[in-house]
């Protein structure tokens, strides 16, 4: 147990609760994967297992965010990752500077060094107490296919289906568009990546949405390794925070599969909200949750159908692969 509470106490030092807010006017959004610069090597997740002593071990997990010029911030979550294994509570962060291409925190009880795809524990008498390996986690609905009876929105070809769509040079599609054709009960997939901007955080950073019937936004930003929150990707827009941030690096491709229900009108009086289920990389973010209304800056509620818009909030997120299913009454 002693042995136990030493690695927890060490990893509190290294990670101490830091509350960082960078957002530099004008930071360079990179959009192209081959364009990335040294930083982004490091960037990532890990996972490994930490030696508790006496043959036992615990799951462990670490993101490691790219703050440009050679800083990071590392994310330490015991149990594992968000979504495959993390506690929930378990969760200390700390920054540290690239030298020669290792990051290290360090603290009396011990050290971790990043390096080569690889996260190496140690004590202060330098034993090894884990190994953390670097993993590219993918959605398993990334690339799902339109089942039959659906309706594609997009798949590369051209923007047809959107108002004001507009293609990128390498044929994905930008935000700033919402579908001509509106939609009342339905189920949706799309697939958005982020830009890397290292040098931005918080809504600076990778920031769209995705609006249900132009009324309900649910967030689209690079919030890998934040806090999960209401205006973080996967919450919706002040009114509720994702069950857990499922967020994967800039640059990465994402899935939102949502399940939308319209809200049910007795004449002019709604008597039933709007429901929604989303998975985020296929873990449910939210499970029948009722919006009371629609989110800033989203059209006013009515008995109609709506179209669903991508929003443009400056920063150069794009989109694919995306099919929606209506519901027959």
């Amino acid at each position: 147990m002693l042995r136990k509470w030493n690695i927890y106490f060490m990893v509190a030092v290294v990670c101490g609760a830091l509350s960082v807010a960078r957002a530099e006017e004008g930071a360079e959004a990179i959009t192209d994967p081959t364009k990335v610069g040294e930083d982004f090597a490091l960037q990532g997740e890990y996972q490994g297992n930490f030696d508790l002593g006496d043959g036992a071990e615990q799951k462990f997990g670490m993101q490691v965010i790219s703050l440009g010029d050679g800083k990071y911030r590392g994310i330490a979550y015991f149990g594992g990752l968000p979504g495959d294994g993390w506690d929930g509570f378990g969760k200390l962060e700390a920054e540290s500077e690239d030298r020669d291409g290792v990051v290290t925190l360090v603290a009396n009880e011990g050290s971790a060094a990043v390096k080569d795809g690889v996260v190496t524990i140690k004590s202060v008498d330098d034993q090894q107490l884990g190994e953390l390996k670097k993993l590219e986690r993918k959605s398993p609905t990334e690339g799902e296919k339109a089942p039959e009876g659906a309706k594609v929105l997009f798949d590369g070809k051209n923007a047809d289906a959107f108002e004001g769509g507009k293609l990128t040079d390498d044929g994905l599609l930008k935000g700033g568009c919402k579908t001509k054709d509106k939609f009342k009960d339905f189920t949706l997939h799309l697939e958005f990546r982020t830009p890397y901007m290292p040098k931005a955080e918080g809504q600076a950073r990778g920031n769209s949405g995705v609006y249900l019937q132009d009324r309900y936004e649910l967030q689209i930003l690079d919030s890998f390794g934040l806090e999960g929150l209401d205006n973080e990707c996967g919450g919706f827009y002040e009114k509720k925070s994702p069950k857990e941030n499922m967020c994967f690096p800039p640059l990465a491709w994402q899935t939102y599969d949502i399940d939308f229900t319209a809200a049910k009108y007795d004449g002019d009086k709604k008597v039933k909200p709007a429901t929604v289920t989303v998975k985020h990389n296929g873990v449910v973010i939210h499970e029948n949750f009722e919006l009371d209304g629609p989110t800033a800056g989203g059209q006013e509620e009515a008995d109609t159908a709506g179209p669903i818009m991508l929003q443009d909030h400056g920063n150069p997120v794009v989109f694919r692969n995306i099919w929606i299913v209506e519901k027959k009454d």
